[in-house]
C-alpha cells in the first residue's frame, strides 16, 4: 500500500442508482476514522455507459456530496484493477455490494488478492445488514 497517502475507503460501485447505499456505507466509515473516500466504477472495455448516463451523473454527485472523487474505469480484469487502485490509493477497508445475498466471484478475488483488507458487502435488501470478510491471513513466528 502506498504509504505516503493518506489511508481511504475505497467503495466498488456498479451503474446502478441504489448504489448510492454504497457510498454511503464508506462514507461512515471514512468519516469514522478521518480517512479519504474514493468511489470507483469498472467496466469492461465493450461496456456501452452512455447507456446509463443518469446513473452514473447520481452516483457522481453523491460522491462529490459526500466528499469523494469518483473513478469510471475500463478494465477486463475488475478484481485485480480495484486491488491495484486500492493499493494506490491506500484503501485500508472496501465497500461493495452483495448481488443475490452472497459473496461473487469479484470479491472473493479480491478478497485472494488483498488478503489484510477488510471488503465490506452491504445487500439490497437491508442497507443496515453489513458482511464482512476480514483478514483471515495468520502469521507464524
Amino acid at each position: 500500500m502506498c504509504a505516503d497517502k493518506k489511508p481511504s475507503v475505497l467503495v466498488c460501485v456498479t451503474g446502478q442508482y441504489d448504489c448510492d447505499r454504497l457510498i454511503e456505507a464508506g462514507y461512515e466509515e471514512a468519516a469514522a476514522h478521518g480517512w479519504e473516500l474514493h468511489v470507483l466504477c469498472i467496466h469492461t472495455p465493450e461496456n456501452d455507459i452512455s447507456l446509463l448516463g443518469d446513473e452514473m451523473e447520481y452516483l457522481y454527485r453523491t460522491a462529490k456530496e459526500l466528499g469523494a472523487d469518483m473513478t469510471i474505469a475500463f478494465n477486463k480484469n475488475a478484481p485485480r484493477f480495484a486491488a491495484d487502485f486500492a493499493r494506490k490509493n491506500n484503501a485500508r477497508y472496501m465497500v461493495t455490494g452483495m448481488p443475490d445475498n452472497r459473496p461473487n466471484g469479484f470479491v472473493l478475488t479480491l478478497h485472494e488478492l488483498l488478503p489484510r483488507m477488510q471488503i465490506t458487502m452491504v445487500t439490497k435488501e437491508n442497507e443496515c445488514l453489513l458482511y464482512s470478510i476480514e483478514n483471515t491471513e495468520q502469521s507464524f513466528a
